[in-house]
């Protein structure tokens, strides 16, 4: 079996949002496996397969940060935008909203790839490709650690210097994924756009599924489904 695909991450700041916190943003300690898949998908992504993460490893001291920030409560599309009677004040649509979120983070992502049934090229193509466009520093999209203002930047990893930091905790439930089901009115998901954690989101009934984490010696192990 092949060693996994590697790649380094870095930004400035990064939340990675807890789901029991509601509107409040409050960070996992470290990327969630939902995080590192799009990432993964930013760099190289192909309708013939799907990244499987096996490990993350945190390379820098966990620091926080807290902020508060003037946000509204309602989505805005720009086709809403568009129309001749519309009308909107960010006045009376505002909310002071707090994130406490991640500071001067850098992780080392291990994945795999799984080819999906109607690929038709062997997964050494994939694989290759990867690697390549990591080398040369291409992407699809800029890749963003949780929130799209948190830009990231990846590179091949260095096994002299890029080394899990020596900390162990218990990181509670945290989301490995979200299970779809197709609804009425889809009866086959089809990938549509990615959500706040970076995870290309189906269209249908999604199901979130959670795992106990655990980061041992600087190390998440991402269980298998």
């Amino acid at each position: 079996m092949s060693p996994p695909l590697e790649v380094k991450v870095w930004a400035d700041y990064a939340c990675f949002t807890r789901p029991e916190f509601g509107a409040e943003r409050v960070s996992y300690s470290v990327m969630t496996p939902s995080a590192a898949r799009g990432v993964l998908e930013a760099i190289f992504w192909k309708p013939e397969f799907t990244w499987v993460i096996r490990e993350i490893q945190v390379l820098q001291p966990i620091r926080h940060f807290s902020i508060v920030r003037n946000e509204i409560n309602s989505w805005q599309s720009d086709r809403a935008a568009k129309s001749h009677d519309f009308r909107y004040f960010a006045d009376d649509d505002r909310a002071q909203r707090h994130t406490l979120g991640l500071r001067n983070v850098a992780y080392l992502i291990k994945a795999d790839i799984a080819l999906k049934p109607h690929a038709n090229a062997h997964i050494a193509k994939y694989r290759d490709q990867f690697r390549r466009r990591v080398k040369k520093g291409q992407c699809h999209h800029q890749p963003y650690l949780g929130t799209r203002e948190f830009s990231a930047f990846f590179s091949e990893p260095d096994p002299e210097v890029d080394k899990p930091i020596s900390h162990t905790d218990e990181l509670g439930l945290m989301l490995f994924d979200l299970e779809f089901t197709a609804t009425n009115d889809s009866p086959t998901l089809t990938y549509l756009t990615h959500d706040a954690s970076g995870a290309k989101v189906a269209k249908g009934k999604a199901q979130p599924k959670f795992f106990p984490a655990r980061l041992d010696n600087g190390v998440l192990r991402v269980p298998q489904a």
